[in-house]
């Protein structure tokens, strides 16, 4: 079997906010329960696995791949909640997207404040 992703736990302060924020604004089902954790499931069977820490924990940084079309409805769900947004990881180009290797991308905040980024190109990785 080759070695496949199958899911990363999410620290949060709030499991259950912050799974569902993920769900609704790129479009996925509703979260599920296992154990304690919340788990949202990308479309490639990667997992998000959720749980809430009243410790201080690592800011992280998740991106997610999407088409051109479903750029436009969660950027408009960025946009239509008055979030901020930014074009680079350093949050230099405030209300800006980015358009590397011939796609679009953004970044933004989950409630937790981990850093997610949608994208419809991948970068490119010299092999």
């Amino acid at each position: 079997m080759p070695v496949q992703l199958n899911h990363t736990i999410v620290a949060a302060k709030d499991q259950e906010e912050s799974a569902r924020f993920l769900s609704e604004m790129l479009g996925l089902a509703e979260p599920k329960r296992f154990g304690p954790f919340t788990i949202v499931e990308v479309d490639n069977g990667v997992s998000l696995d959720f749980l809430t820490s009243d410790e201080e924990f690592e800011i992280q940084h998740y991106a997610f791949l999407i088409t051109e079309e479903e750029f436009d409805v969660i950027f408009g769900r960025i946009q239509e909640r008055g979030m901020q947004y930014w074009a680079d990881p350093a949050r230099s180009q405030p209300g800006e997207i980015y358009t590397h290797f011939g796609g679009r991308g953004v970044y933004f905040e989950d409630p937790a404040g981990h850093y997610l980024e949608i994208m419809t190109k991948p970068y490119p990785v010299d092999g």
